[in-house]
């Protein structure tokens, strides 16, 4: 074993580690344990409330929180449904989200908010320091929209809320009603965080405030900064927004009994909380300008060296921006065409608004664990049956559990999806690896004592009112694709690549985000950590999902390596995550879905390769003896050969196993899931396919259906019509494979490759610039973005698309590996 001790101490990410560096042989676990410590340490803070517009906590459940509320208060009519707080739909943004953002660092969020005349920045940092997660700063400054008036009104709220034990409460010293002139001080104490302190300035003198000649001026002074200090029952903590309201209803109550309807105090004085700070698990900090505006939130560790102030934040803005340019100019740059500085723009805010999405989730979750028989799904009409068996069935709160993870759409998916993560961590592999894998570690931790893991993690109160009631209950036995082993497997490739990979991140200095790569044993050594939990997880979808052969009397190579999803309905398998793609009809109970087989294809190839790199011989030559055998399954179960392509299976009426065949996405998944090598006979079918405009192809994008299938673009059109971003990236990818490898198909994969490559980073980019939005999916008629907005998930991918090499014929690094 060679661990390279010296250049892991040269940088100060392991300064802990000095007194280990003496030991012969070195202690890998030792150091893995220093590295990882030293890594939660810069990952302690963050946005970690992605449906907030603004919404920092720690990674530690039942702790501190804060974040911002905001609102234009021109109106008496508008003024409450001005209020911004979690991020919604439709509610007047022009775009908003990450420019710049590294989860070691921070970054800057703009937020254009057309409906209340404003623009918004905040500059978030993290400055590192003392024995709990350092420090953090948030820089927030306003300026009016061309629309506006240029007195208008508007109102900030900072607000601040303790889920746990400890204190927090008002330091700075006024007894004045009034408010106060200068900054506000909060402190508090956790066991977690230890003494820390909140400084809101006051910000610079240039700022304006609303003066007025109605007598309540005297009273209540828009100069100056009011706090409502409260106590709140913890389950209510987290509702901050109408927390607020009620201390505003408070002050307006007061407002019309002292001064009558008729002469009302002006709204930017009638919207405000009375000061009334003390101590309190919700502080509220509001304070009211006109025009422009600027203000600091920090946030100081009471065992760093020093307290956060102003002028150093300054300073750590400039820094952070500057090494956030420079880390993604080496590692993620956009190649030919999109070499330019309006596309290296783009890119930049799709991966700062993945990696900005970032969440820490604690809770309860709904659990169905009656293991009703119906669920086995085995009698024919059996999605009746188990839809009467979830109807009288009591589901039951578990945990509360942890989640660390990025999320779809943070106006509408602010949670945490099973099959979307592993497409979200593939350009975040890149960026930051140390930082993917803690994210899969995470994902593993949730996982019960049979190996499963529960497609959609809704933890909590928060979490659970942004889902219908219906879908809230997670049952046992229902899987999703499993895409965190596309992750492992890449991870894998970037472990074998040695040095190359090292010298991607060579100018790691501060060896933050990339200790795994640099130092394959510990990159090893955590793959080793969570290999017991990838094969139980292995076996759990082999036990629940397997698919009938012998019953049927079908011919394959195996009579064992067969898959159905469980869980479907007449219109819908949501498991498969493509909920309303075309399907057998009616259902049975021996279907086999090609895309299920599929997936376990790669899943098994991924643990064969990692239990070949862990030295792990029996395993591997195991996985190999699946891999084999569902490789021959996926041509025997489900090629036909009179549509040329992979179908479903069901058995009529005559109880004889039929394919059931809908061109489109089903029916490329073992291209998909690189199941099918660059000599595969099926190949120039599969291209064939992909390429034709009256099937699959569009100038948008790949299709989820054929143009030619008779559901194409029908009932809900959910996958039965759109270009999707995460399953064009998997046939991108494949293209890719198959364009830089000898073969028969190399030529026209190359050619496919970069035509499909331009029409999908073109369009995604021009809707963006047309609407400020990345977007669910894409109208493969029109191009336009469509359905849920603010989608910085795994439409994201766009940005790994752009660092892909050109291999086009006037690619200047065609022959570059990817």
């Amino acid at each position: 074993m060679h661990l390279s001790i010296t250049s892991l101490l040269s940088t100060p990410l392991v300064c802990a580690v000095a007194a280990l560096a003496s030991q012969a042989p070195p202690d890998v676990s030792a150091l893995a344990s220093e590295a990882a410590k030293a890594s939660n340490q810069s990952l302690l803070w963050g946005p970690y409330k992605p449906n907030l517009y603004f919404g920092v906590r720690p990674r530690i459940p039942n702790s501190l929180f804060a974040g911002l509320m905001w609102a234009k208060v021109d109106s008496y009519s508008t003024a409450q449904e001005n209020f911004r707080h979690t991020c919604e739909q439709n509610e007047g943004m022009a775009g908003y989200g990450w420019d710049e953002y590294d989860v070691r660092k921070g970054g800057r969020e703009t937020i254009h908010d057309a409906g209340n005349s404003l623009d918004l920045t905040i500059d978030f940092i993290k400055v590192p320091g003392g024995q709990h997660g350092g420090s953090w700063a948030a820089r927030v400054k306003g300026v009016p929209r061309e629309d506006a008036a240029h007195d208008q009104p508007i109102t900030v709220v900072f607000h601040a809320g303790l889920e746990g034990l400890g204190s927090l409460g008002v330091s700075s010293e006024t007894d004045d009603q009034r408010g106060f002139e200068g900054d506000v001080k909060l402190k508090g104490y956790t066991s977690e965080l230890g003494d820390f302190s909140i400084d809101v300035t006051a910000g610079p003198k240039s700022n304006e405030h609303p003066e007025h000649d109605h007598p309540s001026y005297e009273d209540k002074p828009l100069d100056r900064t009011f706090v409502a200090s409260m106590a709140v029952p913890p389950e209510h903590i987290w509702q901050t927004k109408p927390l607020l309201f009620s201390e505003m209803k408070k002050a307006v109550d007061e407002s019309i009994g002292k001064h009558g309807s008729d002469n009302p105090p002006p709204p930017a004085q009638v919207f405000t909380i009375n000061n009334s700070p003390g101590k309190g698990n919700v502080q509220l900090v509001q304070k009211v300008f006109t025009g422009a505006f600027e203000f600091d939130v920090l946030f100081s560790s009471g065992s760093a060296s020093e307290s956060l102030t102003s002028e150093k934040l300054t300073g750590e803005i400039e820094s952070a921006s500057l090494s956030f340019s420079e880390r993604f100019k080496n590692i993620l740059s956009p190649q030919s065409p999109f070499d330019s500085a309006e596309y290296l723009e783009f890119s930049k805010s799709m991966l700062s608004n993945l990696i900005g999405g970032i969440g820490f989730f604690h809770g309860t979750d709904v659990v169905d664990r009656s293991a009703a028989p119906e669920y086995e799904e085995e009698n024919e009409g059996f999605w009746e049956e188990t839809e009467e068996a979830r109807a009288r069935v009591q589901p039951v709160l578990e945990g509360p559990k942890d989640l660390f993870t990025s999320v779809p759409s943070r106006p509408f998916f602010p949670r945490g999806f099973l099959w979307d993560e592993g497409f979200h961590l593939i350009p975040v592999l890149d960026w930051d690896p140390d930082l993917a894998l803690e994210i899969v570690k995470s994902w593993f931790s949730l996982m019960d004592e049979d190996g499963w893991i529960a497609r959609e993690q809704i933890l909590g109160d928060e979490a659970r009112s942004k889902v219908p009631p219906e879908f809230t209950v997670q049952y046992p036995h229902y899987a999703n694709p499993p895409t965190l082993f596309m992750v492992l497997e890449a991870f894998v490739d970037k472990l074998d690549a040695g040095d190359k990979t090292a010298q991607i991140y060579a100018n790691d200095d501060e060896g933050l985000h990339s200790v795994y790569v640099q130092q394959p044993e510990l990159g090893e050594d955590f793959v080793r950590s969570i290999y017991p939990l990838l094969k139980k997880h292995y076996f759990w979808y082999r036990s629940t999902q397997f698919g009938d052969i012998k019953s049927y009397d079908r011919e394959a190579f195996s009579t064992t390596e067969a898959y159905r999803w469980r869980g479907r309905s007449v219109q819908h398998i949501l498991t498969s995550g493509l909920d309303d793609y075309p399907r057998s009809q009616p259902p049975h109970p021996g279907e086999l879905h090609v895309d299920l087989i599929s997936w376990m294809g790669m899943m098994t190839r991924a643990l064969r390769r990692i239990a070949d790199t862990l030295g792990e011989t029996e395993d591997a030559e195991q996985f190999k003896k699946y891999e084999t055998a569902i490789e021959r399954n996926i041509d025997d179960l489900h090629w036909n050969a009179d549509a040329d392509t992979y179908c479903d299976a069901t058995i009529d009426d005559y109880e004889e196993s039929v394919h059931v065949c809908h061109k489109g996405y089903v029916s490329i998944m073992p291209f998909l899931t690189g199941m099918l090598g660059p000599d595969s006979p099926r190949l120039k079918a599969i291209l064939d396919l992909i390429e034709d405009p009256e099937e699959l192809w569009s100038d948008y994008g790949v299709r989820s259906l054929s143009k030619q299938d008779e559901y194409y673009g029908t009932a809900e059109n959910y996958w039965r019509s759109p270009v999707w971003m995460n399953i064009n990236y998997l046939v991108l990818k494949n293209l890719y494979d198959i364009a830089t490898t000898s073969g028969p198909q190399q030529s026209r994969a190359r050619t496919t490759y970069s035509n499909l490559r331009k029409n999908l980073v073109e369009n995604v980019f021009r809707e963006w610039k047309k609407t400020g939005f990345a977007w669910e999916q894409y109208n493969p008629e029109t191009g336009k973005g469509q359905r849920t907005q603010h989608f910085t998930g795994w439409t994201s991918l766009v940005v790994k698309m752009m660092s892909m090499p050109d291999l086009s014929a006037s690619g200047k690094n065609g022959h570059d590996e990817l």
